[in-house]
């Protein structure tokens, strides 16, 4: 290391001596944390910044085992940050700190001016209120800015994981540290049977169209199509309920319907496949979204329904519905679709008793009308980026702080951010007890990639998910035991066409096949984990699965 570098990579001793001979000069010091795992042009004009506050910059870094950013992370180790850091002609100091935050460093140091990212502006995380009462304690000055270009060292580290490190290398690890192993995984499987899950939520009729595009019509600029097939998905709380027993669970489905057609052919599908229901006769008809696709493209989607949200009588009776089938259950999933079946004032009603009743509660929404707030102190929330960011009207912050809100507001346990072909990542709290201060503090968190080897059609991907997921924390798996397994149903669920449920023929067959369990045991071809009852086997449709009428596969990979 060049000596000007080694001058400026300091211990704690000679830094605080310097600042003091530097103070009795008249001289200010500026302060600035973090991880600065890879150094981008965010960063550098975040530290310009800091650097005009004051007269000396103290730059003070994360050290690697309090790094919780992912399996892989630090990707650069602490020595080679702090020298990257040093390397910058306005950073006049650089210190390793060896705790997790900076509020005792904080401490010591007391700079004048301490600056943070603009994110944090409004941040209510305990470790950085901490870091404030600290500095505002002995009169010093937060000033919040993040520069004006905004980057994400996780997200680019993201990037050059999917261009340049296959993931094969990185799955062996994630598994080998999560014990996500053949035998761990058969033995959730084989413990799924023993299960009784409750879903509620809308359900919902999705309807594909299948036409031929023949160009531009002859009255108007618009797209002349003409109609070959149609084909009817029962989707929405009915889906999610359909993979828990094709798992080979026990399902119950309460949620609102009519007396038309598409309440028949719910209950008519739900029974095939050995799903109990109760449909709460409160509306005209299930809603129903209309899907048109031409030359394996979805062109667009029509909506049939409106939300209607339950009336206090049909409330009343589906409280009472809910309560009595919760006595008997292990794990509740609510799907708030927004239209109706799910309302603030049921949850306020039997959330403080389904909590009572059973031991594990997930819930996922999807919809601009869906409102995850209400979900609070479940173990776990499953949205999208996209529907993490706009339920909290938030899309500057990093990921990790805007999960942190989430879980923040509604006191969940756990959650899982899926980013559509990017995989999801795990958010974990430092501790599950309510009572010590990490159950508020920084979360831990894990990419998982996506296990989609090719997408015909995501619709019904985040409900496949939630499914597994629940379903294998409910059987006593761990948080990345749960992830895995709804990745998994989540990559099967994405090479069908339409909504269909994953059976766990299918899902030992895939397990089997994963290259990054091939370290361990294989399980046997003949000693499947379980055959579902013929009354819970998956129902399947007359056409083949990922076809479209003609045999070829379409890759329909809209935002359903």
């Amino acid at each position: 290391m060049p000596l000007s570098l080694r001058r400026k990579i300091v211990q704690l001793e000679e830094l605080t001596a310097a600042l003091e001979t530097a103070r009795a000069g008249g001289k200010s010091i500026v302060q600035c944390h973090g991880c600065f795992d890879i150094v981008h042009p965010g960063h550098v004009r975040y530290l310009e910044f800091a650097r005009q506050q004051g007269d000396i910059l103290v730059v003070t870094l994360t050290g690697d085992s309090d790094i919780s950013k992912g399996d892989q992370r630090p990707y650069i180790p602490q020595e080679l940050r702090a020298e990257n850091l040093a390397a910058l002609m306005f950073v006049d100091y650089v210190f390793i700190d060896p705790h997790p935050t900076a509020e005792q460093i904080l401490g010591r140091i007391r700079p004048d001016v301490y600056v943070k990212g603009r994110e944090y502006e409004r941040s209510t995380d305990p470790d950085f209120l901490a870091e404030k009462c600290v500095v505002e304690g002995y009169g010093g000055r937060i000033i919040f800015s993040s520069g004006e270009i905004v980057f994400s060292s996780t997200d680019l580290i993201g990037r050059f994981s999917q261009s340049g490190q296959p993931q094969s290398d990185r799955l062996p690890l994630i598994t080998s540290r999560h014990d996500i192993t053949p035998v761990s995984i058969e033995g959730l499987l084989s413990r799924f049977r023993d299960l009784r899950v409750v879903v509620v939520g809308d359900v919902v009729s999705d309807k594909y169209v299948f036409c031929d595009a023949l160009g531009v019509a002859s009255e108007s600029p618009m797209l002349s199509l003409v109609q070959r097939e149609e084909r009817t998905y029962v989707g929405g709380a009915a889906i999610v309920a359909r993979h828990v027993a094709a798992l080979g669970a026990s399902a119950f489905l309460l949620s609102a319907g009519g007396k038309g057609e598409r309440t028949a052919m719910v209950r008519d599908v739900l029974e095939a496949e050995g799903v109990e229901s109760y449909l709460i006769e409160s509306r005209p008809a299930i809603v129903e979204k209309t899907r048109f696709v031409a030359d394996e493209s979805k062109l667009f989607k029509v909506d049939c329904g409106q939300r209607l949200p339950l009336d206090s009588v049909a409330e009343r009776e589906a409280a009472r519905i809910l309560e009595g089938q919760t006595r008997t259950a292990d794990a509740v999933i609510f799907c708030d679709f927004g239209y109706g079946m799910i309302t603030g004032s049921l949850l306020g009603r039997v959330l403080p008793t389904v909590r009572h009743n059973v031991g594990i509660l997930t819930a996922d929404v999807s919809g601009k009308a869906a409102t995850m707030p209400n979900f609070r102190f479940v173990d776990l929330l499953c949205p999208t980026e996209r529907e993490l960011r706009t339920m909290l009207n938030d899309f500057n912050t990093g990921l990790s702080m805007a999960a942190w809100q989430l879980l923040d507001r509604t006191q969940a346990r756990h959650l899982f951010v899926t980013l559509e072909k990017r995989g999801m990542v795990v958010f974990e709290r430092r501790s599950q007890d309510r009572q010590s201060p990490q159950w508020s503090g920084r979360l831990q968190s894990e990419h998982l990639p996506s296990f989609a080897g090719y997408a015909v059609d995501r619709l019904g991907c985040g409900d496949a998910l939630l499914a597994g997921a629940t379903l294998s924390l409910a059987a006593g798996g761990n948080l990345m035991q749960a992830a895995y397994v709804g990745n998994a149903v989540a990559a099967l669920e994405i090479a069908m066409l339409g909504n269909q449920p994953v059976d766990a023929d299918r899902l030992c067959d895939w397990l089997r096949s994963r290259p990054e369990l091939a370290h361990q045991t294989p399980t046997p071809k003949s000693a499947a984990v379980y055959i579902p009852k013929p009354e819970t086997r998956a129902y399947q449709p007359v056409e083949k699965r990922g076809l479209l009428p003609n045999g070829v596969a379409s890759p329909l990979v809209g935002d359903d």
